[in-house]
């Protein structure tokens, strides 16, 4: 039930002097296309804050990033599935029944099931159980990351137990989620905070008429510190030279919104006589139909399918690419991006960025300034913006100077995490706990 993975709790014997562990919940931990929460933990961490993390599901990546084992938050699983973990539901069932916040609970349950009558809104349910009966007395509050699945089981916790959640809403589950189960998910909760004015909007949309604020806007940022300065790209390659091809990266799981298909489309066009090469990173269910794809376009000899790495060397493929790609747009289901943090980490680098006028993208990408924004789903002008930076170094270098320009000077961590230093500050004053101050 309880575990340390992948870092040991420390400070155990703490006095009692220090402020309360926020619970964290998320769906899975730790998770490399996560790296953005670990980072908001890791600071708030060394702010002085003390955290304990509830995941739902149990890390399927097979490397753990260096920031993972720095965090000191234990770590404790909800049970994936309810028939594995049935001790611990019927003991939060039977627990459930005396606890004052019940009927709330129940109620908002059965709305739910009435509306979504699925095994995973069962799932949810059981999980909020567990949460809810195991959760210390001295963990005044909830906070969870993502406002689909987890803010459920926050939501029904938090209800239960008589406590108040917040929570960080970030791309998938703002775009995929039912306007009735945000709404009262936000109605519910203390506040919230999500990384793109594109989510902001649609989330204050939906925020209680008295209040539009309980949203705000909270940008990622990046940790500079975790990044080497980078490199000097002094040698000039002009896509002419085949003994000197352009290295473009793009990073990303092989998923739909990551436009991917329209990427090979898009260098399917370029000129024969251009000479470049793509470096993917990342996993994802339509690597293989990628591959395949690739083949049959006659790309394949030019593409270094690299999968999913760890940290560092995904920073030596950004360091070693002359351009970075990311075609993101809308994939299944309604599912995007909202600001995808590999942008900012191929800027950190001084990468030019070729991308897409979609989501949270333009807030970072400043077309002609820090890089080039075609349509969504428009190969030909992706191709044409690729055709253009692989054949002009100088724009290149420009245009990367100019990303790394905006990153430092807009997107840098210590802004957002600003704010929710305040913010949990609040809460552990409003719960009468010895808070850490801002």
């Amino acid at each position: 039930m309880t575990e340390t993975h992948p870092a040991d709790e420390r400070g155990a014997a703490a006095s009692s002097a220090l402020p309360p562990r926020i619970a964290i919940l998320m769906k899975g931990y730790p998770r490399l296309s996560e790296t953005f929460i670990a980072q908001e933990i890791l600071a708030l961490e060394r702010l002085g804050f003390r955290f304990e993390i509830w995941a739902m599901r149990r890390p399927t990546d097979g490397a753990v990033h260096p920031m993972h084992r720095q965090i000191a938050a234990p770590v404790r699983y909800l049970p994936e599935y309810l028939y594995k973990g049935v001790g611990r539901v019927l003991a939060g069932a039977w627990d459930a029944r005396r606890r004052p916040g019940f009927k709330a609970f129940l109620s908002a349950a059965w709305a739910d099931l009435r509306r979504d009558p699925t095994a995973d809104r069962m799932r949810r349910i059981g999980q909020a159980l567990v949460m809810a009966h195991e959760l210390g007395a001295e963990v005044p509050h909830i906070h969870v990351h993502f406002l689909h699945t987890p803010a459920s089981v926050a939501r029904y916790a938090a209800l239960l137990t008589g406590r108040r959640f917040t929570f960080s809403a970030h791309a998938k589950d703002i775009w995929t989620t039912t306007d009735w189960d945000k709404r009262e998910k936000i109605a519910d909760s203390a506040w919230g905070v999500t990384c793109t004015r594109t989510g902001l909007d649609e989330l204050r949309r939906l925020s209680p008429a008295e209040d539009p604020s309980r949203v705000a806007l909270a940008y990622h940022g990046l940790d500079l510190d975790r990044f080497p300065a980078p490199p000097e790209r002094a040698e000039f390659k002009n896509g002419r030279d085949p003994a000197k091809p352009v290295e473009i990266v793009s990073v990303g799981r092989a998923v739909a919104k990551k436009g991917y298909d329209d990427l090979l489309a898009a260098l399917a066009t370029l000129p024969p006589e251009r000479h470049w090469r793509l470096t993917h990173v990342g996993a994802g269910e339509l690597l293989a139909e990628l591959k395949a794809e690739a083949e049959r376009l006659g790309l394949a000899g030019r593409i270094d399918w690299r999968g999913a790495l760890p940290q560092d060397e995904v920073v030596a493929a950004l360091r070693a690419a002359d351009l970075f790609v990311l075609a993101c747009k809308e994939g299944e289901k309604g599912d995007r991006d909202g600001l995808p943090n590999v942008i900012m980490e191929a800027a950190s680098q001084k990468l030019p960025i070729v991308s897409t006028r979609f989501a949270g993208v333009p807030e970072f990408v400043e077309e002609g300034a820090s890089g080039l924004l075609v349509p969504p789903s428009d190969p030909a002008a992706l191709g044409a913006a690729l055709d253009r930076l692989i054949g002009d170094p100088q724009a290149r270098e420009r245009l990367g100077e100019g990303a790394h320009a905006r990153l430092r000077s807009a997107f840098a961590l210590d802004a957002g995490i600003r704010d929710l230093q305040a913010r949990f500050a609040r809460i552990l004053d409003e719960a009468g706990a010895p808070s850490v101050r801002p």
